[in-house]
């Protein structure tokens, strides 16, 4: 599990590694060291305009990779930013999207965007960023969908650490070339195929007193046994998701071993869209992770998925009020 510290010997060898990697793909060196900010967006509490406001400032780039783009204010902000010299790229899913992606992909290169369909080695490319200017990332569970964001629990960390821009825009120019490259993992970055499951897994069971979670899906039987063997050895386990009949028989396992559950039905004023975890809140080990990823084994082992972890106290605070407030507001399973 990786928390933002001092590089060891070992790490600053990967790092020149990555160094070369990212230079064979054209990517800038990350720049000298800085404080690193995190601000955490919450969906639909906040709107939208955090993350519009970020697609306004770009002076030089935007990089954005994409599952669903349905928005016609993000696509007219990108369209004005090209319009306005900034070199905007940007990888739309194609495997599972490219039906309701090819209005903006039209529109895109209509526009002068360099847009490209996202590689199909990847069962879905379901990863959401942004990254403006080589500088600030928007690292997301929701798409840009605007269809969704009235009543839709997601989550969106901006961030300005330039190990983890690095690392971003390193894979995302291999992406955009349709070239192999294992991610850099950067300060906190957790990505699919590659790290995802080691490191949601390390989440859950190094967790010695409470893991609150939000995911989509529960459908993956090694995360399922981690969090059920957590329960069992004291870990206070809290879920909240939508009340799914595909994961009835995760739900009841969970609940047997002790699992707290409360869901949301449809017809209810907030979907459970969010990937996140916070572990051991209020201890000096507390954590988050937030991200693409849903605990599925497509999501962990075959897709292209993005999340970071944090110990940022101002985000696990926030994430930690709205995943207790969403399960309090919930049916309990």
């Amino acid at each position: 599990m990786k928390i933002r510290r001092e590089h060891s010997n070992f790490e600053k060898t990967v790092m020149s590694a990555a160094l070369a990697i990212g230079c064979a793909f054209g990517v800038a060196l990350p720049a000298a060291a800085q404080t690193s900010t995190q601000t955490l967006v919450i969906e639909p509490d906040q709107g939208m305009t955090p993350i519009y406001n970020l697609i306004s400032a770009a002076k030089s780039s935007i990089d954005m990779t994409m599952y669903e783009l349905q928005d016609t204010t993000a696509q007219n902000l990108l369209c004005q930013a090209a319009a306005h010299g900034v070199v905007v790229r940007v990888i739309l899913d194609t495997n599972d999207e490219k039906s309701n992606n090819t209005s903006a992909y039209n529109q895109l290169i209509g526009c002068g965007v360099n847009v490209v369909w996202a590689w199909t080695k990847y069962e879905a490319t379901h990863q959401k960023t942004i990254v403006v200017d080589d500088a600030t990332a928007a690292i997301m569970s929701l798409n840009l969908t605007s269809r969704y964001y009235s009543d839709t629990r997601d989550f969106a960390v901006i961030e300005n650490d330039p190990t983890d821009i690095y690392a971003i825009e390193s894979t995302f120019s291999a992406d955009f070339s349709h070239k192999k490259i294992t991610p850099p993992a950067g300060d906190d970055l957790v990505w699919s195929p590659t790290n995802s499951k080691t490191e949601l897994l390390d989440i859950i069971n190094s967790a010695r007193t409470s893991l609150l979670i939000e995911n989509e899906e529960m459908s993956y039987s090694t995360i399922v046994d981690a969090l059920e063997n957590a329960a069992k050895r004291g870990v206070d386990v809290t879920i909240c998701m939508n009340d799914d009949s595909d994961y009835k028989s995760e739900f009841n396992a969970l609940k047997k071993a002790g699992v707290k559950i409360s869901t949301y039905v449809p017809d209810e004023p907030i979907y459970i869209h969010a990937k996140a975890i916070v572990a051991d809140y209020g201890t000096s080990t507390a954590l988050a992770f937030v991200g693409s990823e849903n605990f599925s084994s497509a999501s962990l082992n075959d897709n292209r998925e993005l999340g970071l972890i944090t110990t940022n106290p101002t985000v696990l605070s926030q994430l930690n009020t709205t995943l207790s407030n969403d399960y309090a507001g919930g049916t309990p399973w």
